[in-house]
């Protein structure tokens, strides 16, 4: 008995225990899915995006854009979008005198040196070249009295490393230090494309606080770009192909006006004709066929019913990794109404806007801040270029009705959820700028002697509330 009990207890200190296996199905490697994965490669990021690869991505992507009418107007339409006319400055320092001169004065440094221009290049050399390097340089022959500084953009291929260079601490060209920041940037004298391509090796290196690097880093640990077009590239090869192939075909069937054919049975009583012998014709003849032969008119059947589907769903999926909607894409909102085109623009704008904040941290706060130090000096100026508070104001994105736009915006200011700056800068303007205008102009109207429209608007309401108690 004790033996029995003694048993027990040891089956129950001793459970057995249940291995539970799973597993991915996307990690599975079988005979049907080994050819798709077969590219996919284990590899860091600078690995992936080797000055080879890249270099290859950067020239396919550039005959594309340059040959192919939708990747060219998609890629202008995001920089255009992105940019617009340009970024303006709106400093925020208590000294109201000094902001408003400051912005007067970088705003006619950035017109000299085409600021606007530059970064809708700098926009595209993104989408096509995967980045863009901006030199800080200073330039004597700029017309500014006051600062020399200058924007030289130096496309992707000359910044380089050496052929012989082996030092881990330098990726394709960008140098860095022990903790990961840049530290300098070896660019080749001359473009290796160019007619001085002989010359590629000989380069200099410029300091990384002279320097502006934009691209997006994708992945940990990369450290140059990749065109952002990268997964669209096939697809444009295919819309060519197969727009090329539809066009082969209608032409082919166009070639032939008719065919030539008989319903009798070979040795027949049909006249003999000469296998593919070819019978002119004439406009508004009647013609006569050989005994036994009839005329048929081929029917070419092309374009085909889903060349058009299939363009709007290849143009949909090029333009995806861009967040940028079909309708934007093509160029084309016909099978849109206005519930659908609105979303669809919704998550465009926040997109371009996530862009411009993008671009406002990398490149625009750094290019203020070196302007600021030679502006200063140049003004004796007390100013500390980093601290001083600051923000920027882009251009507004156009509502699809404008009369809805304002109603609700009228609703916002009313109760109190929005203010006009808010509202202003939904605009891309200054809001300070808008309502001194405003008071200028409610002046000057009420010095000349015309009613604005904002009292004949108030007088009309007061008639009709008049004649509305006379009633």
């Amino acid at each position: 008995m004790l033996k029995t009990i003694r048993n027990f207890f040891t089956l129950r200190e001793r459970p057995q225990v249940k291995v539970v296996r799973g597993r991915y199905d996307a990690a599975q490697t079988n005979a049907d899915n080994a050819k798709h994965w077969k590219a996919a490669e284990f590899l860091s990021a600078d690995a992936e995006a080797s000055s080879e690869i890249r270099k290859i991505l950067r020239t396919r992507a550039r005959y594309e854009i340059g040959n192919n009418s939708y990747a060219r107007g998609i890629v202008l339409t995001l920089a255009n979008d992105s940019v617009g006319i340009g970024p303006r400055l709106q400093m925020l320092t208590e000294n109201e005198e000094a902001n408003r001169r400051i912005e007067q004065d970088f705003m006619l440094w950035s017109k000299q040196i085409g600021l606007a221009e530059k970064l809708r290049t700098v926009r595209v050399a993104r989408c096509q070249d995967g980045e863009a390097f901006i030199l800080l340089a200073q330039n004597p022959n700029l017309p500014n009295e006051n600062v020399k500084l200058d924007l030289q953009l130096i496309e992707a291929d000359r910044v380089t490393e050496d052929k012989f260079n082996s030092d881990p601490n330098c990726v394709d060209g960008v140098a860095f230090d022990e903790f990961g920041n840049p530290k300098s940037y070896r660019v080749l004298k001359y473009h290796p494309g160019g007619e001085y391509a002989a010359c590629e090796d000989e380069g200099r290196d410029v300091p990384a606080e002279n320097m502006i690097h934009i691209f997006r880093a994708d992945r940990p640990g990369q450290h140059r770009g990749v065109p952002e077009i990268t997964p669209a590239l096939p697809l444009f090869a295919q819309l060519r192909r197969f727009t090329l192939a539809v066009l082969s075909a209608a032409e082919a069937a166009a070639d032939f006006a008719g065919i030539l054919y008989t319903d009798a049975p070979a040795n027949g009583e049909a006249d003999s004709v000469d296998a593919l012998d070819t019978i002119q014709l004439e406009r508004n003849m009647l013609l006569t066929m050989p005994g036994g032969w009839k005329m048929s008119q081929l029917d070419p059947k092309q374009p085909a019913t889903t060349y058009a589907e299939f363009k709007h769903e290849i143009l949909n999926e090029i333009a995806r990794c861009l967040n940028m909607p079909y309708n934007i894409a093509a160029g084309n909102s016909s099978g849109y109404n206005y519930a659908s085109g609105r979303l669809d623009h919704q998550t465009y704008y926040k997109a371009v806007r996530v862009d411009q904040a993008f671009t406002e941290n990398v490149a625009l706060d750094r290019i203020l801040a070196a302007w600021l130090r030679e502006y200063s000096l140049a003004k004796s100026l007390e100013i500390e270029a980093v601290e001083q508070p600051h923000t920027w104001f882009w251009d507004g994105m156009e509502h699809v009705d404008p009369a809805k736009e304002a109603a609700a915006q009228e609703t916002r200011l009313n109760n109190r959820t929005t203010s006009l700056a808010a509202e202003y800068a939904r605009q891309g303007k200054d809001w300070e700028t808008e309502i001194r205008q405003i008071a200028k102009e409610k002046k000057l109207l009420k010095e000349l002697g015309v009613e604005a429209a904002e009292a004949v608007q108030n007088t009309q309401a007061c008639n009709e509330e008049e004649n509305e108690r006379t009633e």
